[in-house]
């Protein structure tokens, strides 16, 4: 007995009708016959009934349309599972993080994702965050470490790492240093060195000075966190970033900005269709970053609302 046989045979039950059921599996008319003839032999029973001008199936054949489904199901279940641990052996994951974010979570779970499956190419590439949710959205990113405002895309799927307010970074000399807070259009009135478009605590302070008719003066911009605390500790101008971004620098201070209600987050995302690598990798994310955390405000070990 062999599965094409039983293939054969379900699809006469359906049709009812040999030359229609050897359309339906593209096999010649007096093949699919032989084909269901041998099987009758094998199982010592006439399946069909061909005396009438529809082909009926008979009691037994009833019975065996009924078995022959189950066989087929647990057969495909099989080949979907083999197809899983292939993915896992020869797959491979593109993964994408926002520029200039050092996020040792992401990086412990690629490490235990490889470890676990080494068969599995991974690639990472940087960008600003806004195209790499456009790369998750057209498949050529199939997770990505992204900065927002606010929250994540919402057609996409993932979870809330970091959500973070912004603050004004400022060396100790600076008028605003001794300040407690300072609000945007405070902020606004001096010259801001900040990172640029398409990251999220940019998109925070634009949404957020919009929202008040402010548009803020960026003297200068750069990629990186550090470069901007080096060129706000210069004087160059005031830095925005996120509190776990202006850490580790005596010299400088960070104010809070008291109207900017918009966080900023960091976010895994990836798209609904995934890979068994994907599968796997996300739960390596999962148990490297923990539970999401939204609005909490604290970031997991060695991450940074960046970008």
């Amino acid at each position: 007995m062999e599965l094409r046989q039983l293939k054969y045979f379900l699809a006469v039950a359906e049709e009812r009708n040999f030359t229609r059921a050897a359309e339906l599996v593209h096999i010649s008319q007096p093949g699919i016959s032989a084909q269901i003839r041998q099987l009758e032999g094998e199982l010592g029973a006439t399946l069909v009934d061909r005396t009438g001008r529809r082909a009926e199936l008979t009691a037994v054949g009833e019975a065996v349309r009924d078995h022959a489904r189950s066989v087929l199901a647990a057969v495909e279940v099989l080949r979907r599972a083999v197809d899983e641990m292939n993915g896992l052996v020869r797959g491979r994951v593109v993964v994408g993080m926002v520029r200039a974010c050092t996020v040792t979570p992401l990086f412990d779970a690629l490490s235990g994702f490889h470890l676990a499956h080494p068969g599995v190419e991974i690639s990472l590439v940087e960008d600003d965050s806004d195209r790499l949710v456009e790369r998750v959205r057209e498949g050529s990113v199939d997770l990505a470490l992204i900065g927002a405002a606010g929250r994540a895309p919402g057609d996409l799927d993932g979870w809330q790492v970091v959500s973070e307010p912004i603050v004004a970074v400022v060396p100790a000399g600076h008028p605003l240093a001794g300040r407690d807070g300072v609000t945007l259009a405070e902020l606004c009135a001096h010259p801001i060195v900040c990172l640029p478009p398409g990251t999220g605590i940019r998109a925070v302070l634009d949404r957020s000075a919009a929202a008040r008719g402010l548009t803020p003066a960026v003297a200068l911009q750069a990629s990186a966190p550090g470069a901007v605390l080096d060129l706000a500790a210069r004087g160059l101008g005031v830095g925005v970033l996120s509190p776990s971004m202006a850490t580790g620098r005596e010299e400088l201070r960070t104010v809070a900005v008291t109207d900017a209600d918009v966080p900023g987050v960091l976010a895994l995302v990836s798209a609904p269709a995934k890979s068994p690598a994907l599968r796997e990798l996300l739960l390596h994310c999962r148990r490297s970053f923990g539970a999401p955390r939204p609005g909490t405000g604290t970031a997991p070990t060695g991450a940074a609302a960046a970008g």
